[in-house]
């Protein structure tokens, strides 16, 4: 029982640590195109409709950003959320268990009598 709750607990943790290097990643990837996308503007920022453009552009990475942030926080609400759930199946199984095990001590103690 308490081997299969470890293994579960292990499994959970490679999962989470998984999800939040592949943020990590994403994050880094946004980080890197934002700065292309300014150096390409800073060197033909010659008329007014480059900044503007310049400013979309800055205004739709925001969002981006914003969006693989929700992601992330919905991911790990999940990731939480699951552990819970399997916690809550094992000291279910482990009370169930205790439970049997009394109800039989019980039951022979009446026999017994």
């Amino acid at each position: 029982m308490m081997m299969m709750m470890m293994v579960m607990m292990m499994m959970m943790m490679m999962m989470m640590m998984m999800t939040m290097m592949m943020m990590m990643m994403m994050m880094m990837m946004m980080m890197m195109m934002m700065m292309m996308m300014m150096m390409i503007m800073m060197m033909m920022m010659t008329t007014m409709t480059t900044m503007m453009m310049m400013m979309m552009m800055m205004m739709m990475m925001m969002m981006m950003m914003m969006m693989m942030m929700m992601m992330m926080m919905m991911m790990m609400m999940m990731m939480m959320m699951m552990m819970m759930m399997m916690m809550m199946m094992m000291m279910m199984m482990m009370m169930m268990m205790m439970m049997m095990r009394m109800f039989r001590c019980c039951a022979h103690m009446l026999v017994d009598k």
